[in-house]
C-alpha cells in the first residue's frame, strides 16, 4: 500500500514533467529517500473546518494517503492552537527549489528550518556537507534521529535560522523552508561569493538569490508560485479565518472585479507585493467562486460569486475590500507584471523589491 502511493506519486511528477530537465539528481534523490521514512506516526489533515489528527496505527491507508498525496500536496506534520507548524513540502515545489539551488557535488549546503529532515535528507544525496537549523527543541531531536536511521549526514542544529547561524562559517548554498518577508542579511553574510540563497517569500512564492562577488548585495528574481509556513521570529503565526472573523456578518463592499481571475498567480503574487500581510484564500470548481482575505489578526473579508456579480463583505478595522481593489489598481497602473517578473535586490540596509531586468529600478512598495 505505502510503496504503491509512493510509485503513484513519483509517476505523477513524472507526468506533469514536474522533474526538473537541469537537474536530474533531483528525482534520483526523491526516487531513493522516500517520504514516509521521514513523516511521524501522527499526522494531520484538514476536515474544512479544523485539523484532525490521521494515526498510523488506527487508519494506515488513511496514513498514507495524508503521506503520499499528489505533486501539490503537502503533508501536515504538527499542529499548535489548531495552525498546522511544521510540514513535509509538496514534491513539486521541493523538486522547483532544489532545482533553484543549482547544488552541485563538493558544495557547503545551509538549511533553515529543518522540520522532518526529509529536505535536508535530500540535499545529502548531492552536496558534500549539509548543516541543517531548527528552532523547536522536539522537532529537531526527530529530524536528526531519521536523517541518522535513514543513513544520511546532516548536522542538525537546534537553534533559530534568522540569527543564530554558525558561527564563522561560510556556505555555498542558503535554502530555507519557511517563509520570510525580509531575507535576513546574515544569510547573505553567510554565502560565499556567487553562491545562492533560495527562500519563500511571503505568502505566494519562493526567490533565488544570487551573492555578488564582493557580497555586499544579492539579487534574484522569483521561481515559481509556493505557499509555505512563516518564520516563528516573525512574532506570531496569523490567526485562522474564522477566528479573526468570529461569527460576524461584516458590512457589504463593492469589489469591481471578475473573482475567477483573483485566483491567477500574477494577480495574487501583486497582492502579496502590495499587501504583505494580507493572505488571500480563493476557490474555484463547479459553480464555486469565493475568496476569503484576512489580516490574521482582527480584518476580514469574503468574496463570492454570484450570477449578478460579486458580493462582498468585510469586517474588522481596515476595509480588506477596499484595499484589494486599489493594490490590483495599482498593479495594473504600473503595467500589470507577472509573477517571473519581480525579484529581490538586497544589500546590508536596503530589501529592495523590483519588476523587470533592472535591480535598480523602481521600486514596489507596500499600501500606506
Amino acid at each position: 500500500m505505502l510503496e504503491d502511493r509512493r510509485l503513484r506519486l513519483l509517476s505523477a511528477m513524472a507526468e506533469a514533467d514536474l522533474w526538473p530537465a537541469d537537474s536530474p539528481w533531483v528525482r534520483k534523490a526523491m526516487e531513493s529517500v522516500p517520504r514516509d521514512r521521514f513523516a511521524p506516526e501522527t499526522v494531520w489533515t484538514w476536515t474544512g473546518e479544523r485539523y484532525e489528527a490521521v494515526r498510523r496505527a488506527e487508519v494506515p491507508e488513511a496514513w498514507a494517503a495524508e503521506v503520499y498525496p499528489g505533486p501539490y500536496g503537502s503533508t501536515v506534520t504538527q499542529v499548535t492552537d489548531d495552525m498546522p507548524t511544521s510540514s513535509i513540502s509538496c514534491s513539486a515545489i521541493v523538486a522547483t527549489m532544489l532545482d533553484s539551488l543549482v547544488l552541485e557535488p563538493g558544495h557547503r549546503v545551509l538549511e533553515l528550518g529543518t522540520g522532518s529532515g526529509w529536505n535536508a535528507a535530500l540535499l545529502a544525496e548531492r552536496a558534500d556537507e549539509v548543516t541543517s537549523i531548527e528552532v523547536d527543541v522536539e522537532l529537531a531531536a526527530r529530524a536528526r534521529r531519521r536523517v541518522e536511521a535513514a543513513d544520511r549526514r546532516v548536522r542538525v542544529i537546534t537553534g533559530d535560522g534568522d540569527a543564530q547561524l554558525p558561527e564563522g562559517e561560510a556556505f555555498d548554498r542558503v535554502i530555507s523552508t519557511y517563509a520570510v518577508d525580509h531575507v535576513p542579511w546574515t544569510w547573505v553574510e553567510r554565502t560565499r561569493s556567487g553562491g545562492r540563497i533560495v527562500t519563500p517569500w511571503g505568502h505566494t512564492g519562493c526567490v533565488a538569490l544570487t551573492v555578488a562577488e564582493d557580497r555586499a548585495s544579492a539579487t534574484g528574481w522569483m521561481q515559481a508560485p509556493a505557499r509555505f509556513m512563516p518564520s516563528r521570529r516573525s512574532g506570531r503565526l496569523p490567526s485562522p479565518f474564522d477566528r479573526v472573523r468570529a461569527g460576524g456578518r461584516g458590512l457589504p463592499a463593492a469589489f469591481p472585479r471578475p473573482l475567477q481571475t483573483l485566483s491567477r498567480p500574477d494577480v495574487l503574487f501583486a497582492l502579496r507585493v502590495l499587501l504583505p500581510d494580507v493572505q488571500i484564500d480563493t476557490r474555484t470548481g463547479g459553480d464555486t467562486q469565493a475568496a476569503w482575505l484576512s489580516d490574521g489578526c482582527s480584518s476580514w473579508a469574503v468574496l463570492e460569486q454570484t450570477s449578478a456579480g460579486v458580493t462582498a463583505r468585510h469586517g474588522g478595522e481596515r476595509n480588506l475590500v477596499d484595499e484589494a481593489t486599489r493594490a490590483w489598481s495599482a498593479w495594473e497602473e504600473r503595467g500589470a507584471p507577472g509573477m517571473y517578473d519581480f525579484g529581490l535586490h538586497l544589500t546590508a540596509d536596503t530589501h529592495h523589491v523590483f519588476a523587470g531586468d533592472d535591480p535598480h529600478g523602481p521600486g514596489w512598495t507596500p499600501l500606506a
